[in-house]
């Protein structure tokens, strides 16, 4: 079986090991919500993906939360629009 001859320096190890790392995964705003998502993939929060609903978010919740989250998404429709309006 084969042995090293010399012991690996600290500072070697480390550069063999420079590129193992864990990224922060790289989050957009959702456009219909603006709450922050991974790319590609369906918004946690309105549930939807490219522009349309793909999942239906507020028939998971019972009715206090759906009252609650039905008010936030109109409260940021509305400042959506608003801000469309101050840009034009």
């Amino acid at each position: 079986m084969a042995v090293p001859k010399r012991r690996r320096s600290s500072s070697r190890r480390d550069q063999r090991r420079l590129h193992i790392f864990l990224r922060e995964p790289s989050l957009v705003p959702c456009a219909q919500c603006g709450q922050l998502k991974l790319s590609h993939t369906v918004c946690l929060n309105c549930g939807s993906y490219r522009g349309r609903e793909v999942i239906d978010v507020l028939a998971k919740l019972d009715k206090k939360e759906r009252k609650l989250k039905e008010k936030e998404m109109k409260k940021s429709q509305e400042e959506k629009k608003e801000a469309a309006v101050l840009q034009k």
